[in-house]
């Protein structure tokens, strides 16, 4: 039996094309949303997944380095990431939200390159007006796996970055790529 958060349970197996897994990094120069600092965590949002991170209290330069991850069935859904303040007698504050696209780094990992030197860049995404890059993200090859960094700028907040890494599962039974 499937329990209710295990991927398999969101998207049937033959409809997935796999796994991505976002290594949520840090986040740096957070909103203060307390009096000194805040007790940021991170939702990700894809369709009908939502995932979070733990909080980490008083900090607007948080490390998570947690990884989560999301059942992918269709790469052209936008993913979006928003930062919230933890509070223990009120709503959870706000502290920005990025969204990101996958369709480069999927369209990087169906070329099938094996074998390339480690940290060879595959392909580069530069920071425009369409997307919440704070600066130019590359496409890797890093340990026999293809993965993507990307520093996300927060958008309606007035300071914050979140540093993120995707890397792809391939899932026996599943469509794949």
């Amino acid at each position: 039996m499937d329990s209710p958060m295990s991927p398999a349970a969101v998207v049937s197996m033959d409809n997935m094309l796999g796994l991505l897994r976002i290594r949520v990094k840090k986040g740096i120069n957070l909103a203060v949303r307390d009096v000194r600092s805040s007790d940021p965590y991170v939702v990700i949002k894809m369709g009908k997944q939502k995932l979070k991170t733990r909080v980490i209290r008083k900090n607007v330069n948080p490390e998570w380095n947690e990884d989560l991850t999301l059942s992918i069935a269709d790469p052209n859904h936008t993913i979006s990431l928003t930062v919230y303040d933890h509070d223990t007698f009120s709503l959870d504050d706000k502290m920005g939200v990025a969204e990101f696209d996958i369709r480069p780094f999927i369209e990087a990992i169906k070329m099938k390159l094996d074998g390339l030197p480690d940290g060879t860049i595959i392909t580069k995404i530069q920071p425009s007006r369409t997307n919440c890059l704070s600066e130019e993200s590359s496409v890797i090859w890093k340990e026999g796996k293809v993965v993507q960094g990307m520093m996300l700028r927060l958008k309606n907040v007035e300071c914050g970055e979140v540093e993120i890494e995707l890397q792809w599962i391939d899932i026996p039974g599943s469509r794949g790529l």
